[in-house]
Parts: structure tokens; C-alpha cells; sequence
């Protein structure tokens, strides 16, 4: 029929181009017609269909098709044929390719570019290279970055694209880092450092000497660039006193320096599976300034008192300090020490000892009063990929969070809070991060949801301040299933990077401000140098300005979808085989849609998706509810948000790197049900 189709508008459109005076009627024809906007959905059939809204679509001819591609939003023209309303596309309002990432097709000799995207891998595009670039450096499935310049609804002939950089060979093994770099614009190294670092503290700060200070590092075991070493002693009082020392990378760089432009464009050390491309040199992250031991370092520092009952008491006081670290220690070798006592790998010194054993006891009061004033988050594992010297995956870890972990964790949380605090008091500005709690448009569908009956303490207004919003997700926590959190989690507003004093809901905490990490993240040296004019009394040397949380937050949002995109890339990968193998794996579902619902693999953290015919293979039996977070079979709900189930992995597409799986247990089908029924009675 579609071929049919195809050559009868084939023939309509010769016979326009031929004659003026049909074309011209066609034209007034047109402008009588109803237009609507949307946006191209391609189809692997040739047709597509144009999305105006949740609800309405039009057929797009496959003749038409040619004239856009998946992703544009158009304007067409609704004409009705045989009782079939369909489009023609005939205005382009944006097109959905622009820079891209494709790989090299040789066709009859001549170059073009298939787009690395699920719907237009078919899509082979004519192409040349930019000036410069010689066309004999490109092979068959070349990984390129290229510029759609021309479109035939902007009144060219067909598509043409222009290649401006080659990404990497086709069989490259390297190639899921350096093409998602690309595809988010993101350096694929760190920058290049200068010969000599020099320090450059303003003349009136002070640093005093903490070097006898026996501070510890609690780290990854390959970790290098350090930023953090903690010290603690018990009061008299039995309350704990805290010192956190920080890296100083603004001794180095100052805010004039081209080094402090290069690290605000980056924004942060980029943390990819297998690798990282740290924001600033690596001779003065890893070196120069990281906390290594007995090496003596420029420190910022904060020293406060946490009360028994885990309250930060009023006495912060931030400093400049040279400190050295007397002992680098490693996550899994604390841990072990403090949950069994002992720890083949880790025999620290009396004093050591006691300031690992202080360190602890802080730790277990700050979880406990943030589990009974704040909001604690469950403990989920990390999912690390361990790769061999060729790029190949040799296994996927599952770290789950420890002793050790929690310990720096809370060290770590206490330390912004008094920076929050500390800014927040002097200048009344910073960068903060911050939390608005639920959408203001959620806050009656979420009171019905969970307090129908008026019998909870939880009301719209109640929910709308810090303690009301903490209360509540207290409350969730200790629920017996997972699955009224996961359907509130949907109404809740993103996290953001402000310069005002804004509070974080989802940490239920009034005030938060990141100084920890200046070696990771530029908010954090932003917030170093503020903290240091505060030390010496004097108006802040750099504040933040309108831009910065704006660009911080759209780095952050690249950086994770980088990190997504490797991570599906070598899932993919390693996985490849389990459809065949039959492995089963336990899948927790996190997102229900009409399509299906997705889960995430608890053994290895990859995400696969459950379409409904996977499911059971007869539509009228299964009802799926996105807004519900349920999927029923036979009005009877089986699975929910949050619930886990046996899978099985059935498909597994290495182009798309996107995993299908489906559940080991089959529904029966309606003549199965009968029978057994009829067997029972």
C-alpha cells in the first residue's frame, strides 16, 4: 500500500514541478488548507508521523519524509485523502540535527554520514569535509563530528552535511569515551599545566602552622588527587571537635589567571567508568596540591564542635593552615578495621588509631541527628567498571557503601553546612547549593496520594516548608515498599546551583555551600576565595556572578549524561552474550510509561527496558498507568514503582546501546486460564 502510495505523490509532484499553472493552483490550494506544528516522528518503514501533542498525530507519506527527519519541529499542511487526514511538512521551525556525532558510510565511492542516533542510523547523508581535512584520512565507520548545512525545507534539494573533525578509528576500543566527549562538547584531557606553580596568598593571610596536627586521608586506594584530611578528638565533654583541612588551589591560581578561566569552562573534573579528565592540570591536582603524606601542604580550614547528640554548635571558625597528612588511608582498609577490629592491611599507630575511632564516633551522631531532624539517603551501591590496559570490561563491581565511606560522608556534610553558614552570615551571597522541595502544581495530587483520609500530619502548607518536606520523606523511608516514594520522587523540583542562601529540601538542611572539593569543582574555589576574605576581614575577592550557577548546572547535566552514555556503552558490551546464556538478574523498577517500564539490574547497575508484549503478548488483558506507576494484568496490579522481579535479558543492541529485557514469569494466556479453572473446578 505505502508503495502504492509513494509513487502516486511521486507522480502529483512531476506534474506540479511540470506545469505552472498546476503548481500555482497548488499553491492556492494550500493556503486553504489547516497547518499544524509539531514535531517528525520517523518510523524504520519509511513513514513517519507528526507529534502536535500527547494526543495528536498525523501520518507523514514516505515521499515527505524525505523532506525532514526525525526529531524536527515543523509546520505542515493537514490535507484530508480517502478519508485519512495526513501531513506534508512544509516549514522548518527547528531542526533537530545541527553539530552531531556519525560515523563514515563510503557510498559508490562517495563520502556520506549515518547520525549516531536510534532513529537515524538508516538515514545516510551526503557529506564533504571542512577545508583543511583531507577526505583520504576518513574510512568506513569512522567515528566524525559533523554540521548539517543544508535542508530541503529550507529550500535545498536534499541534505548535506559538512564533516569538521574525525573522533577516532571505527575499531578504536576507546572509542565510547572519546565519541561521548565529543557529543557533549567536553575536553577528552586535562589542561596543560605551566612549569612553575608559584604560590600567590594575598600578603595579609596568615597561615598557621597545623603540621604536628596528626590528620588522616580516607580515600579510594587509586585515588591521587586528595583534597580532604580530617582530624578529631573527644572533649572532656564527650563532644567531638572536628578539623577539616582542604586542598588549596587558589594559593596557586587567582581569579585573573588564565588557569581560573580554563577551570570555570570546564566546571568540573569529569568522573567517567574507567577514567577521569580532571578540571584542572594534573600536576597540581594530583602533586602540588593533593593531601599526600608527610608532604606538607596550604590547607583552607573549618574546626567546629559537634555536640553527643550530633549537633554542629555555633564555634565554626575558618582558617588558613600548612598541614601534612601522617596517614593515607583507603576506604575498604578503614572499614574492615572498624567493623571487625582487625584489618590485614591497616595496623595504624595508637594515635592514628584514636583519631580513625574519633572520626567514627562523629560520624554515628551526625546519622543519627540528620536520620531525626534531616533527610538520610538509603544506601545504594556504586557500580564500578574494572577495565583491562586494552579497554576491555574485566568484571562490574558493586561498592556498597561503608563504615569508612559514611564516616568521610558526614565529615564532609558538616563542613558545608558551617560554609553555608559561614557565607551566608558575612556576605550574605555564595555559591549554594539548594533545593525547592515538591512543584508547587504536585503539592494536592501528593496529599491525596498518601493522606486521602487526613489521618498523617502532612497538609499542602506543611509540605511546602524544609521541616514539613523533611518529616515526610522521614516518613517514607521507613515505609514497608519503596513504591510512594518512587511515585513522589516524580514531583519533586530539580536540585540547582544558587548564589543566594537557599535552602536544600531534599537534605533537609536550611543551608549548604561546597568548599570541599576545589579541585574537582569551580563553585567550591568560588567559595575558597570568599571564605579567605572573610578570614582577613575584607569584602570578598570574587563573588558569584548572574552566569555561574547557570554554567555550573548545565556542566553538571553533560558531565552526567557522559557518564550514562559510557556506562550504557560498556553495559552493552559486556552483556552482549547474556541473551543467549539465559543469565537471570533481579531488576528494580524505577520508570513506568505507556511503552513499558524500565528497571535497573541491582547485580550490575545497567538499565534495561520491559516493553509491554514482553510482558504478556495480548493488549486488551494488560493495563499500564505512567501516572499510577502500575502495570495490571487482568485489572489486577502486578507490578508496581519500585518493586523487583526476575529478568532475563532478551535483546541486546550494541548500535544503540540499549539493553530489552523481560520477566522470567509468563502470564497465561486466556485459553491456559480456562483450562486451569476448569481443571480446579
Amino acid at each position: 500500500m505505502f508503495i502504492v502510495s509513494s509513487i502516486k505523490y511521486c507522480r502529483q509532484e512531476t506534474m506540479f514541478q511540470d506545469n505552472p499553472l498546476l503548481a500555482q493552483l497548488k499553491q492556492q490550494i494550500q493556503e486553504t488548507l489547516p497547518k499544524k506544528e509539531g514535531t517528525i516522528k520517523a518510523t524504520d518503514k519509511g513513514f513517519g508521523f507528526l507529534e502536535v501533542d500527547s494526543k495528536t498525530s498525523f501520518f507523514i507519506p514516505p515521499p515527505y519524509m524525505k523532506k525532514c527527519m526525525h526529531g524536527d519541529k515543523v509546520i505542515a499542511i493537514i490535507r484530508t485523502e480517502k478519508e485519512k487526514e495526513v501531513a506534508e511538512p512544509e516549514e522548518l521551525v527547528e531542526q533537530s540535527l545541527t553539530r552531531f556525532i556519525g560515523r563514515i558510510k563510503m557510498f559508490k565511492g562517495k563520502l556520506n554520514v549515518t547520525p549516531d542516533h536510534p532513529q537515524l542510523k538508516k538515514q545516510s547523508l551526503k557529506a564533504k569535509v571542512k577545508k583543511g581535512l583531507n577526505p583520504e584520512h576518513f574510512a568506513e565507520g569512522d567515528w566524525v563530528v559533523a554540521n548539517l548545512i543544508r535542508h530541503p525545507l529550507k529550500g535545498d534539494n536534499s541534505f548535506f552535511v559538512e564533516v569538521t573533525e574525525k573522533i577516532t578509528d571505527s575499531d578504536d576500543k576507546i572509542a565510547p569515551w572519546w565519541v561521548t566527549l565529543a557529543q557533549n562538547d567536553l575536553p577528552n584531557s586535562e589542561p596543560e599545566g605551566i612549569e612553575n606553580w608559584e604560590l600567590k596568598d594575598d600578603a595579609d593571610l596568615e597561615r598557621v602552622d597545623m603540621t604536628h596536627v596528626p590528620f588522616v586521608t580516607i580515600d579510594g586506594e587509586s585515588t591521587k588527587d586528595m583534597d580532604d584530611a580530617l582530624y578529631a578528638e573527644t572533649t572532656e565533654s564527650g563532644d567531638i571537635k572536628l578539623t577539616i583541612a582542604i586542598a588549596d588551589p587558589t594559593a596557586y591560581i587567582m581569579p585573573e589567571d588564565s588557569m581560573d578561566k580554563v577551570a570555570r569552562e570546564r566546571g568540573f573534573t569529569i568522573y567517567l567508568p574507567g577514567r577521569n579528565i580532571p578540571m584542572l592540570p594534573r600536576d597540581l591536582a594530583d602533586d602540588k596540591c593533593s593531601l599526600l603524606e608527610n608532604e606538607e601542604r596550604p590547607a583552607l580550614c573549618c574546626t567546629v564542635t559537634v555536640a553527643k547528640d550530633g549537633s554542629i554548635q555555633e564555634d565554626i571558625k575558618f582558617f588558613a593552615a600548612n598541614i601534612k597528612s601522617h596517614a593515607r588511608l583507603v576506604y575498604d582498609h578503614v572499614s574492615d578495621w572498624l567493623e571487625t577490629g582487625s584489618s590485614n592491611d591497616l595496623q595504624p599507630s595508637e594515635q592514628i588509631a584514636q583519631v580513625v575511632k574519633d572520626l567514627h564516633k562523629l560520624s554515628e551522631a551526625r546519622s543519627a541527628w540528620r536520620e531525626k531532624n534531616a533527610v538520610v539517603f538509603p544506601d545504594r551501591p556504586d557500580y564500578r567498571f574494572e577495565l583491562s590496559e586494552d579497554n576491555d570490561v574485566i568484571a562490574i563491581h558493586a561498592d556498597l557503601r561503608r563504615t569508612a565511606n559514611r564516616l568521610v560522608e558526614e565529615a564532609m556534610i558538616t563542613a558545608n553546612i558551617c560554609a553555608g553558614s559561614a557565607l551566608k552570615e558575612a556576605f550574605g551571597c555564595g555559591v549554594f547549593n539548594c533545593h525547592s522541595g515538591f512543584k508547587p502544581e504536585k503539592l494536592k495530587d501528593i496529599i491525596e496520594l498518601i493522606n486521602p483520609n487526613g489521618e498523617l500530619p502532612f497538609t499542602e502548607e506543611s509540605i511546602q516548608t524544609l521541616e514539613g518536606f523533611a518529616a515526610l520523606r522521614r516518613w517514607l523511608s521507613v515505609q514497608d515498599t519503596s513504591y510512594l516514594d518512587n511515585r513522589i520522587r516524580k514531583s519533586q523540583a530539580y536540585s540547582e546551583i544558587s548564589a543566594e542562601p537557599l535552602p536544600h529540601y531534599a537534605m533537609g538542611l536550611d543551608i549548604y555551600a561546597t568548599w570541599t572539593s576545589p579541585i574537582r569543582k569551580y563553585g567550591d574555589m568560588i567559595n575558597h576565595r570568599m571564605l579567605k576574605s572573610m578570614i582577613m576581614g575584607k569584602p570578598a575577592s570574587q563573588k558569584p556572578d548572574e552566569s555561574v550557577g547557570e554554567e555550573l548546572a548545565i556542566h553538571k547535566k553533560h558531565h552526567k549524561i557522559a557518564e550514562r552514555n559510557v556506562a550504557d556503552w560498556l553495559y552493552a558490551r559486556t552483556l552482549a552474550n547474556e541473551p543467549a546464556n539465559g543469565t537471570k538478574f533481579t531488576g528494580e523498577i524505577f520508570d513506568i510509561n505507556r511503552a513499558g517500564m524500565r528497571i535497573r539490574i541491582l547485580e550490575n547497575g545497567a538499565s534495561a527496558f520491559i516493553p509491554g508484549s514482553l510482558i504478556i503478548d495480548n493488549k486488551e488483558r494488560i493495563d499500564i498507568n505512567p501516572d499510577e506507576g502500575t502495570i495490571a494484568i487482568d485489572k489486577e496490579v502486578n507490578y508496581r514503582l519500585g518493586d523487583t522481579l526476575e529478568v532475563v535479558l532478551s535483546e541486546v543492541n550494541q548500535a544503540n546501546r540499549s539493553l530489552v529485557a523481560k520477566p522470567t514469569y509468563v502470564f497465561a494466556d486466556n485459553v491456559q486460564k480456562a483450562e486451569e479453572a476448569s481443571e480446579s473446578n
